[in-house]
Parts: C-alpha cells; sequence; structure tokens
C-alpha cells in the first residue's frame, strides 16, 4: 500500500513540474481563426532555449519556405525551422534572444513568461519590450 501511494504521489510530482515548466510542445493559435495554426516545440541546449515548428496544421502550407527571411534561413523550410534562439533564464522569464517571424521574415529581441501552467506569453519586440507584439502559447495535450 505504501509502495502505491509513493508512486501515486510521485506521478502527480512529476506530472505538476511538467506542468509548471515552459520545454515541451506548445500551440500558436491563428489570430484571425483562433484554430491551431502550428505545434512549436521549446527546448533547452547548453543552458539556452530554443523553439521549433514541428508541425503545421494547414496541409497547404506544410511544405512553404520562408521567402521574407534573410540570411540563413532565407528560402528554407518553416516547418522544422528553429523560430527562438538564444534565451537565457532570468527571474521567472527567459530571455536575451530572438525570435523570427515566418510570416513576414523579420527577427525581433524577444522574452518568454510561464503565464500559467499551460499558457506561455511571447513577447517579440524592436528596442523594448514595450514596442512589441505579445503572443500567447497553449500547452498541447500528450
Amino acid at each position: 500500500m505504501k509502495k502505491t501511494l509513493f508512486t501515486l504521489a510521485l506521478l502527480l510530482f512529476i506530472t505538476q513540474a511538467n506542468a509548471q515548466s515552459i520545454f515541451g510542445k506548445w500551440e500558436n493559435l491563428n489570430e484571425e481563426t483562433k484554430e491551431v495554426d502550428s505545434v512549436i516545440e521549446v527546448y533547452e541546449e547548453n543552458d539556452k532555449v530554443y523553439a521549433k515548428i514541428i508541425a503545421i496544421t494547414d496541409a497547404t502550407r506544410q511544405k512553404a519556405v520562408c521567402e521574407k527571411c534573410s540570411g540563413d534561413k532565407k528560402n528554407k523550410p518553416i516547418l522544422g525551422m528553429q523560430i527562438l534562439s538564444g534565451l537565457q533564464k532570468d527571474g521567472d522569464q527567459w530571455n536575451g534572444g530572438t525570435i523570427v517571424d515566418p510570416k513576414n521574415g523579420k527577427e525581433y529581441k524577444c522574452y518568454i513568461k510561464l503565464e500559467e501552467p499551460n499558457k506561455l506569453k511571447v513577447r517579440g519586440y524592436i528596442g523594448f519590450s514595450a514596442m512589441g507584439r505579445t503572443k500567447y502559447w497553449y500547452r498541447k495535450d500528450s
């Protein structure tokens, strides 16, 4: 009985810890339709945070390339593209990196913050954070 209770408590703890993390798969909603537009995976590498697009729901856009991007992203597939890079932990948020908007090809300074266990605030900006745009990504169910 003690083993069963311990196992259940451990599973609950792991589930709660995962729900409190920025890492994992997130759904990006289309601003007009409020439908899932893409799935983005947020991961850590060398103590920095990155994110890449791992799914695009619109079948006609799955082979789309970033025509308006510059540098090494120019004309590269959007599916699989790393859009968030180089963020570092700073208190309750991650900042100091950049985000690319594949729709317009522009790169912005960025910070992210877990607003709720299943809601991630993503803020892209030019110069300082008051001059920018906020999107929310929602944790994807397993």
